[in-house]
């Protein structure tokens, strides 16, 4: 899979100090990793890069919405994201990203991509199970939560059973287990 040059920051030419950069990420992006979760994307991605003589220290931030399906009604709704990271770029003899806050680069290299960590981050802030905000509040009105309600088990204090209705020979067993005391 080839880097995707708008995610490339040319490091070597930069002075030491402080640097911004900012993206805006939508669907084609998360077709490009193969995703396909999302319906849509709106994402903003601002990261600082604090360039220093032995090391850079970049602090990634991602607010925006993803547009995903609920896993119990199936609905479309847009889905509030909001991460923050911090990745440490040291230098040394070969290339390791073994260590998920250290990144190490090979001693000659003059740029790095950062469209993996951006993509990782988006995907963990989405939450695991993901429901429609009108679902937990009650305002979605669909067929699926329709049928849901209709196929539930209702609790009805008048149909509960009352202890005439118990079999006499549970009695004999629910005495044993008072009697352990």
């Amino acid at each position: 899979m080839k880097p995707l040059k708008e995610f490339t920051i040319p490091f070597v030419g930069l002075k030491i100090a402080s640097h911004h950069f900012e993206y805006n990420i939508d669907k084609t992006f998360f077709e490009y990793f193969e995703y396909e979760d999302f319906n849509d994307v709106n994402i903003q991605v601002k990261v600082d890069l604090n360039k220093k003589t032995s090391l850079m220290e970049l602090h990634f931030v991602i607010s925006g919405f993803v547009n995903v399906n609920c896993d119990i009604t199936n609905e479309p709704y847009d889905q509030q994201i909001n991460n923050e990271f911090d990745l440490v770029v040291k230098f040394g003899d070969e290339y390791n990203d073994e260590d998920t806050d250290i990144l190490i680069l090979p001693h000659g290299a003059y740029e790095m991509n950062i469209q993996q960590y951006i993509y990782e981050l988006v995907v963990l802030a989405i939450p695991l199970k993901r429901v429609h905000p009108g679902v937990k509040d009650g305002t979605l009105n669909s067929d699926i939560l329709k049928k849901l309600e209709e196929l539930s088990p209702k609790t009805d204090p008048e149909n509960d059973l009352k202890e005439e209705d118990i079999d006499p020979r549970w009695n004999t067993l629910k005495k044993l287990l008072t009697d352990k005391k």
